[in-house]
């Protein structure tokens, strides 16, 4: 039996199919090294420690005796809309002195085979390419300096910090980063790379920033000082 349909169902089919998730997600995805450009993501280890110690969970790996301010959460390839994520799988394996050579930026080794196996395998580059990459992109950000050596706890707006990177980083504009927030903490800074290492505007990414007036930034821990600049 045919089934028949007038021109107002199939447009009404065709709107609806229009605006499905499966119709938003990007053509290319998860094909390795098919992506526009990169989000740096920047945690704030002390809320990031904080939460942890609310929660209850196991003792993390950046939380110990060293202080850490910034540090790098991943490097997330991106498409204008959406994101790909476990491109391989298995991912290809890392070997220790990949991951050993990471830990000055990336104090946790659980987070570089997380990051690898969920957003490097993206990249389409190899382990040891890829987090040469996440090297050089950290380098080009540079740290507003009020936030180097936090020692008491500070209440910020989320424009105030973005405002803090956009004046220290030149080239970086207001719609090429986004903070993000919990209930009441300072959780990450994302800046938007391209693939040519360079800062880019990325609407979509700067749309889902924090909507809270204000956030805290739990001081550092007291220890040697930290990599930050």
């Amino acid at each position: 039996m045919k089934l028949c349909i007038g021109p107002s169902a199939a447009l009404s089919i065709a709107l609806l199919l229009a605006h499905s998730p499966l119709a938003a997600q990007d053509q290319r995805q998860n094909a390795p090294g098919q992506f526009d450009f990169y989000v740096l993501s920047l945690s704030w280890s002390p809320s990031f420690c904080e939460a942890a110690g609310e929660r209850g969970t196991p003792p993390q790996q950046q939380c110990g005796a060293r202080p850490y301010s910034f540090v790098v959460h991943g490097l997330w390839p991106q498409y204008e809309r959406g994101f790909p994520e476990f491109c391989q799988i298995p991912a290809p394996r890392l070997d220790r002195t990949t991951v050993s050579s990471m830990l000055d930026l990336m104090p946790a080794t659980r987070l570089i085979f997380q990051q690898w196996e969920k957003h490097g395998t993206c990249s389409g580059l190899s382990p040891a390419v890829y987090f040469e990459t996440v090297r050089k992109v950290r380098a080009t950000v540079k740290i507003p300096p009020e936030f180097i050596d936090l020692k008491e706890m500070l209440t910020v707006t989320p424009g105030e910090v973005e405002d803090a990177f956009v004046k220290s980083n030149p080239g970086l504009a207001r719609d090429a980063i986004a903070v993000t927030c919990d209930s009441r903490r300072l959780g990450e800074v994302r800046i938007c790379i391209g693939k040519d290492l360079r800062f880019r505007s990325c609407p979509e990414t700067a749309s889902r920033a924090c909507r809270r007036d204000k956030v805290v930034m739990p001081p550092m821990r007291q220890g040697s000082a930290a990599l930050t600049r």
